[in-house]
């Protein structure tokens, strides 16, 4: 799981209407289906999760803190530079890297994340799994809590 999805499930109400969507689909995930799957997360959410007002971050660390946490290796880091460096994610974006990286060295079956700039784009998970391919490394399925909301 992927820093925004707990942004999204905690937040406050937004007035932008498709992030109010995506967090009543997070909401309905959550409360439906998350149970289906075994849940992990990485130091890079829970740093990534500290930023922002204090009570959201606080509310954010209470609610990941049970879940397992995924090692960021030698590895992993190697990865994520290499994702950088192939242009998988942008330069300054090296936690979504990471993200990424987690994912694929640990065979994570899916990546639930609402970043569809940088990580849940068509374009970004074409070159991840050219990449992957080449690099004989798996791809998890990157997706939306929508795409694994009721199956």
């Amino acid at each position: 799981m992927e820093t925004t999805i707990p942004s999204f499930l905690l937040a406050a109400p937004s007035r932008d209407l498709v992030a109010s969507a995506r967090q009543e689909i997070t909401r309905a995930w959550w409360r439906q289906d998350h149970a289906r799957f075994e849940v992990f997360v990485s130091q890079t959410v829970l740093d990534e999760a500290q930023k922002g007002s204090r009570s959201a971050a606080r509310k954010r660390h209470e609610f990941l803190e049970p879940f397992q946490i995924l090692a960021t290796t030698h590895e992993v880091d190697r990865l994520a530079e290499l994702y950088v460096r192939k242009h998988i994610v942008p330069d300054e974006k090296l936690g979504d890297a990471l993200h990424l990286a987690l994912a694929s060295i640990y065979h994570m079956n899916f990546l639930c994340t609402w970043n569809l700039k940088h990580i849940a784009n068509a374009f970004a998970i074409r070159r991840l799994r050219a990449l992957n391919e080449e690099q004989a490394l798996f791809t998890p399925e990157i997706c939306t809590p929508e795409q694994l909301l009721g199956e």
